[in-house]
């Protein structure tokens, strides 16, 4: 079985949902039951691996998304923390990354949306997710929005 780069800080539930996104190519996992975690719905996920700003190591997790023409939104909320997930401070260090959507594998390059795109993904992604309109009432911080732009086209 393939083993997460960091599997050992990770929740079992998160663990369980990598180990099957992976043992299956994406088949099993790019659609995640959010009852797993005490949630309700089935969305969609993408594996994003980032390069930790400190380790130097690559860092693997399952992410809801959404798509933007030809990218990929993903929301760095740390379910409404007031603080930044490692993953997005990662990626502001190094905003190359490694994606895994379904069974398709790619290299992309990670930025933060501003303004009116901002807005616009935002809106975009609280239709996929609508907890995340929950976590920016409470997260004391704007919520970055993640666009990934496939570098291999």
């Amino acid at each position: 079985m393939t083993e997460t780069p960091q599997s050992i800080e990770l929740p079992g539930w998160i663990q369980d949902h990598v180990r099957r996104y992976l043992a299956s190519d994406g088949e099993d996992g790019h659609m995640w039951d959010a009852s797993s975690a005490g949630g309700d719905g089935v969305f969609p996920t993408l594996l994003l691996t980032t390069t930790g700003r400190q380790s130097g190591e690559p860092r693997l997790l399952p992410l809801i998304y959404g798509t933007s023409e030809s990218d990929h939104v993903i929301i760095a909320s740390k379910g409404g923390f007031p603080q930044h997930p490692a993953w997005y401070l990662n990626l502001v260090a190094e905003p190359s990354v490694d994606l895994q959507v379904g069974s398709e594998k790619f290299r992309a390059r990670a930025r933060t949306a501003q303004g009116e795109e901002r807005t616009r993904l935002w809106d975009a992604m609280v239709s996929v997710y609508p907890p995340y309109a929950e976590y920016q009432a409470r997260a004391g911080r704007e919520i970055p929005v993640v666009v990934l732009e496939r570098v291999d086209r």
